[in-house]
């Protein structure tokens, strides 16, 4: 089973001995990121530093001529990642022998948000997510489209993984972050990522809502949530707080917007790209979710693109909805965390590879080989052995 590791441009250049330590661990390839989202992260081998503070979304390789005299537009990296980083880190990487795929970033950029407001997602209270573009509004897209195709097909690259490739929403560890005192369960989630912005408003009207009187049933329904009653009862629970046919109106719109943005990023990715180039999109096979790993119709977004990456921190079972379209060739990743501090288990990835493979896994991905400790380092590489 190949198995891949995510690592930033900033984790390799300016450390000599960085695509060695990588390659020793026994993956085949590296997924790098190109387009990545603000963070604070750890450096624990670096010769230089131990801390890397990206300071806002930002593109990690520089510009080319697309972009001129837009007003939505990526932002250039600061100090943290100069110049070409993901170039510079990708050629060290590529000569250990390592296969190098592109890591992008979409829908999760906080400081188009605060520059420009009216891309947010809007939720019924009238709250704007500036971490959370609206996937429904033309110019976004096109943005989301265009960033793409330039961020995924680096010169080298082999193929890409598109993460937060559809709708965002209140889950986002933001700064100090306050939001969890009150558990909102699955149907409460969705309901808080419910967008009302302009754009969504007048799709809501196209599916026969009307977009005030929904606001107002998204904050009734909400409010047993906030006395502390708990729910959850997934997309069941959504549909007994809002009604079948308002739930499902919501979800026609919503879906519809994320499908074809998925179609259209994965389409100008394709035309940029050399043949065979590898597109897999990071994914949930619950549709309703949203976040990093969106929600997708497993049958669509296996006819769209390559395959999928998905999150398996909570065990692998979210593999089997898209193992079962039995879509001969495509790619089922399966992505574990191995980073002890963070929650990951590198102890016990032999047998959650083993599990993995069980459901109709066929590669693996490991978060995160630049921000594990060293002994993370050397339970991956006994796993990896193993295999």
């Amino acid at each position: 089973m190949k198995a891949s590791t995510f690592v930033y441009p900033w984790d390799v250049t300016g450390d000599p001995g960085a695509p060695a330590r990588i390659a020793a661990l026994g993956v085949e390839q590296v997924t790098l990121a190109a387009a990545y989202h603000s963070t604070r992260a750890l450096t624990p081998r670096h010769p230089r530093r131990r801390i890397v503070t990206a300071e806002h979304a930002a593109v990690l390789y520089p510009l080319d001529g697309r972009w001129a005299g837009r007003v939505l537009r990526p932002y250039p990296a600061g100090d943290w990642a100069p110049g070409d980083a993901y170039g510079e880190a990708a050629e060290a990487l590529a000569a250990t022998g390592l296969e190098v795929h592109t890591w992008v970033v979409l829908a999760h950029n906080s400081r188009l948000g605060a520059e420009h407001p009216d891309t947010s997602v809007v939720n019924a209270y009238g709250d704007r997510y500036p971490w959370a573009p609206c996937v429904a509004q033309p110019a976004t897209r096109a943005y989301l489209v265009d960033l793409a195709a330039e961020a995924a097909v680096r010169p080298g690259a082999a193929g890409v993984e598109l993460e937060s490739l559809g709708w965002y929403g209140l889950q986002h560890l933001h700064a100090h972050d306050k939001t969890g005192g009150v558990g909102l369960g699955d149907a409460g989630l969705y309901l808080m990522a419910l967008c009302f912005c302009p754009a969504c408003r007048d799709g809501y009207g196209a599916q026969g809502l009307d977009a005030d009187a929904l606001a107002a049933a998204v904050r009734e329904a909400l409010e047993p949530l906030w006395r502390g009653a708990p729910d959850d009862r997934g997309w069941s629970g959504v549909v007994e707080l809002l009604g079948e046919e308002t739930a499902a109106a919501t979800r026609a719109w919503r879906d519809e917007r994320a499908r074809t943005l998925q179609e259209a990023a994965v389409a100008a990715v394709r035309a940029a790209a050399p043949t065979g180039f590898q597109v897999l999109l990071h994914a949930d096979p619950v549709t309703h979710h949203v976040g990093a790993n969106p929600g997708v119709d497993p049958a669509h977004v296996l006819s769209v693109a390559d395959g999928v990456v998905v999150p398996c921190a909570g065990g692998p079972g979210l593999l089997t909805p898209f193992a079962e379209q039995g879509r001969e060739g495509a790619v089922l990743a399966a992505n574990f965390g191995v980073v002890s501090g963070m929650g990951g288990s590198p102890g016990t990835l032999t047998a959650d590879m083993a599990r993995a493979r069980a459901l109709g896994a066929t590669e693996v991905r490991l978060y995160h080989a630049g921000l594990a400790s060293d002994a993370d380092l050397e339970a991956v590489r006994e796993a990896l052995a193993g295999r």
